[in-house]
């Protein structure tokens, strides 16, 4: 029965994916330490450390299907680790006494760490697949809103017009920086362990670094200078990593969810009938994809933190700090995949509403463009007397309701150094836009590589 979300037959599908979930699967993890096992049996026989009976013995029992997950499961509670019960097991399924070289030369963290080293190599690939999906939706909404114009905001206030092409862009920029760092992760974090009992591989005399490499060419890893079984900084740096990816998610639900606002109105989520619906109010459309979103993120952090105070572990072997990672890297793994998919389906069919950004930009009655008028009085006003001057009209305008293109044009002040044809461009929203266009272009750029 399960307890937690991620493996709840209701919740599952908005706490984790089944290909994530599958990875870390009680299955999954024993058949890859299995395949620890059978990879170094291969080794091990090509280079005359066991007989090569042995290692198709071995190998030919090295599957999940063999071994008794009950079983194991009793064996785990009294041992407190599961790999020793997996190879009990799988020594008993050997004939003629052969399995008595299984596991030669190795130890428990050897296996388990590899084995986790491989799961999340998997894991990644499917994080991969997700983040480069999300960065082709925020292309094509950059592509495609490169000059719509809405409102920036900071402080939750209106600042200055930008388009949402831009917006989008800033969104896509992170994601490639995401796309940078998995692939600059990989040297590090893909890197498996095998080191015998202190990690020095006495048990293997002058063979043991032939069988280090050997193992690792053969899963395709990569090979430790030395043994790492209490530093865990490479399995921090991926947690490290999915945080900040589920960071930046953050960010971005939390706008939609602003923008989303039925008074905003900006971008709604992509609509099929029922979703995001009320109980009680038939009129809602909750941005339900952003708000799952808004919740995982805050877990995943949090469990960030456990493995940082995971890397505390003492001398050659640790006592407990190893087990942190047994208990929250799948869940990383689990929420972030499940972050991902709902930013991929929300952020793929986000609707765009132009028409209101458009609202929202003429709302003020052009305060929005304050600060062009400002900086177009500079040159002329000198710029701390051109902001003293706008910002006393905007007050006014404000309080008293009346148009900001009326009162500047009423400003002697200002009608000395501008014309009225001059102080309408000034307001006009698309004529300070920046370098939006450009910027979006540059970002794109980079998509395209």
């Amino acid at each position: 029965m399960a307890a937690t979300l991620i493996d709840s037959q209701v919740f599952s599908g908005l706490f984790s994916s089944p290909a994530m979930s599958e990875i870390f699967s009680d299955r999954q993890r024993v058949q890859y330490y299995l395949d620890v096992e059978a990879a170094l049996a291969r080794v091990q026989a090509r280079l005359g450390v066991i007989p090569e009976e042995a290692a198709d013995e071995i190998c030919r029992h090295c599957h999940t299907e063999e071994i008794d997950l009950k079983r194991l499961k009793s064996q785990t509670e009294l041992i407190g680790y599961p790999v020793l019960g997996v190879v009990q097991q799988l020594v008993e399924r050997c004939s003629d006494g052969l399995g008595q070289w299984c596991h030669w030369g190795t130890t428990t963290q050897d296996i388990t760490d590899t084995a986790t080293v491989l799961q999340i190599r998997a894991a990644m690939e499917l994080v991969e697949t997700e983040v480069d999906a999300i960065a082709d939706a925020l292309a094509t909404l950059a592509k495609d809103y490169r000059d719509t114009p809405m409102v920036a905001r900071s402080n939750l206030q209106q600042a200055v017009p930008i388009t949402f092409g831009y917006k989008a862009a800033v969104w896509l920029a992170g994601f490639h920086r995401h796309q940078q760092r998995l692939e600059e992760i990989k040297k590090r974090a893909f890197v498996g362990e095998f080191g015998g009992a202190a990690g020095n591989l006495a048990s293997l005399r002058e063979q043991g670094l032939l069988v280090q490499a050997g193992l690792m060419e053969e899963l395709n890893l990569g090979k430790p200078l030395i043994a790492w079984h209490t530093m865990r900084d490479r399995i921090a740096e991926v947690a490290c990593l999915l945080g900040l990816i589920t960071g930046t998610l953050g960010k971005i639900a939390l706008d939609i969810k602003l923008m989303a606002q039925t008074e905003i109105g900006e971008v709604t989520e992509p609509f099929t009938s029922g979703r995001g619906a009320s109980s009680t109010m038939p009129q809602k459309h909750n941005p339900v994809s952003s708000v799952y979103i808004s919740g995982i993120v805050p877990i995943v952090r949090q469990q960030v933190a456990a493995l940082l105070n995971a890397m505390e572990e003492d001398h050659e072997r640790a006592t407990g700090s190893w087990e942190i990672e047994w208990v929250v890297l799948p869940e990383i793994f689990c929420l972030s995949a499940a972050a991902l998919a709902q930013a991929r389906f929300a952020l793929s069919g986000l609707n765009v509403h132009p028409e209101n950004m458009l609202r929202n930009l003429e709302m003020t009655g052009g305060l929005v463009s304050s600060e062009a008028v400002m900086m177009g009085l500079g040159p002329k006003l000198g710029r701390e007397k051109a902001h003293d001057l706008v910002y006393k009209i905007c007050c006014k305008a404000m309080e008293t309701g009346r148009s900001f293109a009326d009162l500047l044009k009423e400003n002697t002040e200002i009608t000395g150094v501008l014309s009225g044809s001059e102080v309408d461009y000034l307001l006009n929203p698309n004529n300070y836009l920046g370098l939006c266009g450009e910027m979006v272009d540059q970002t794109l750029a980079r998509q395209d590589k």
